[in-house]
């Protein structure tokens, strides 16, 4: 017995990053965040995807119109500043978005983090979430 999976026999089961894409529990946003300057793979948590890009036709009824696109790029833009400014592996950064489900047009401060960790291969990748997701 030399290392602890020989003690342990290792894992019964892994989730991958690109399995938590597949079922949906993070979103891929590497493309976009590729136009601000990422070179690393990213992706969003649902949470922070439904929190802060997520918006319907109907949102845009009740509440005032909002492209997805646009509430993508100001998330990602403002995640790059965050990366081009901070050190460490897990930054924090602010934006203001309108919340949905509400009738509020004011648009609203959130905080999001920014963390860089190892990937499937355990290449880096970048992830953004909400405060407490980890």
């Amino acid at each position: 017995m030399n290392t602890v999976n020989d003690l342990f026999f290792g894992p019964i089961h892994t989730y991958s990053r690109t399995q938590a894409i597949e079922d949906g529990l993070l979103v891929d946003v590497t493309e976009i965040a590729a136009e601000t300057g990422f070179r690393l793979p990213v992706a969003m948590t649902r949470a922070a995807w439904l929190d802060c890009i997520e918006w319907s036709e109907e949102d845009s009824r009740r509440q005032a119109y909002q492209d997805p696109s646009g509430r993508l790029w100001d998330v990602v833009w403002m995640a790059a500043q965050a990366a081009r400014r901070g050190h460490g592996d897990r930054l924090a950064f602010q934006l203001y978005r309108v919340p949905r489900g509400g009738r509020s047009v004011r648009p609203r401060l959130v905080t999001l983090h920014l963390h860089i960790g190892p990937g499937d291969d355990p290449e880096p990748v970048i992830t953004i979430m909400l405060p407490g997701e980890d």
